[in-house]
């Protein structure tokens, strides 16, 4: 049976990646520093390493213990804003901790690697759908890592034979069980149910984008369907010599308003959101091209957005 190491593994989108491997049939560990992690979200007959990813000697005795033959990395500071106030930060975390893990793995022969990377690289796409051959023009130093962690496991898969899948997330949201909402500040739907529990209005930023209904679009995929696409890739990463990165979302674009009035027919809540300035470095619309999993991997998306704000608000309160 094979094993794999997440790190980041009780995160939000960690727990749901070691349910969808414990479902599988794989081993999963998870290693996590629990800085933003909770470790009740590792399911109690799966290990949890408390150490951050740049402790060598822990990841050592991790892939030793559990004779782990392939790891997931999610690890990483991933606020786009925090990042352009934090550069250095999330350099050292994200570039640096993954030499770090890579280094590590080297030594230990493990040759299996799904890295977490995210549509962030893109920036502002000049086209949409965004196919994953587009100019990468990350517009933040979050973005710019995650470009460099690509590159990373690039060159390491062609010195010494790692065979690794990347996944470019689109937004991420949902729940897979109640215990295991987003308690993320900086994502649009917990953003909403904060300002509602709060008795505020959430806001808009900006309604004058070039879209039918002057607010940004993204695309909106449920987590556990990304859980699951964390698993086609460790299956196709163990069947030797991948290299490849691929767009995760649904390939449907969804607008603020329109996240909005989903929020609001499943609360039931008058949501009455306010417009407030744009922020800077918003695209006016981002979504994915999805063709090259689904025909490289044999993975779609099977929830729509109804099923993430649903999910999302049992969950959201269950925890309040």
């Amino acid at each position: 049976m094979s094993a794999w190491l997440i790190t980041g593994g009780a995160g939000y989108i960690g727990a749901h990646v070691v349910l969808a491997l414990k479902d599988a049939g794989m081993s999963p560990v998870a290693i996590d520093d629990l800085s933003h992690g909770l470790a009740h979200r590792v399911p109690e007959d799966v290990p949890l390493v408390q150490a951050r990813i740049q402790n060598r000697r822990a990841l050592s005795q991790a892939i030793d213990d559990y004779s782990i033959t392939g790891v997931i990395h999610l690890a990483a500071l991933k606020a786009a804003g925090e990042s352009v106030d934090m550069p250095l930060e999330y350099y050292a975390e994200n570039v640096g901790g993954m030499v770090d893990l890579l280094s590590v793995m080297k030594e230990k022969d493990v040759r299996n690697f799904v890295y977490s990377s995210s549509a962030a690289v893109y920036g502002t796409p000049a086209t949409n759908p965004v196919a994953e051959d587009a100019a990468l023009t990350p517009e933040n130093p979050y973005g710019q890592t995650k470009v460099v962690g690509e590159w990373l496991a690039r060159d390491a898969g062609a010195a010494w034979n790692l065979s690794w899948v990347g996944l470019r997330y689109f937004n991420v949201a949902g729940a897979g069980a109640d215990s295991l909402g987003d308690n993320s500040v900086n994502n649009l739907i917990p953003m909403v149910f904060a300002a509602l529990d709060a008795g505020r209005r959430p806001q808009i930023f900006g309604d004058d984008y070039p879209t039918p209904d002057g607010t940004c679009i993204r695309d909106y995929i449920h987590v556990v369907d990304l859980a699951e696409a964390h698993v086609a890739a460790a299956t196709r990463c163990e069947g030797g010599n991948a290299a490849d990165v691929f767009n995760v979302g649904r390939g449907v674009g969804s607008s603020v308003r329109e996240v909005m009035d989903v929020i609001g027919s499943v609360t039931g809540a008058d949501v009455g959101a306010e417009v407030a300035p744009r922020r800077p470095g918003d695209p006016p619309a981002t979504f994915a091209a999805t063709e090259s999993i689904r025909d490289e991997m044999g993975w779609r998306a099977s929830r729509d957005l109804e099923d993430m704000v649903s999910s999302a608000w049992r969950a959201h309160t269950l925890e309040r």
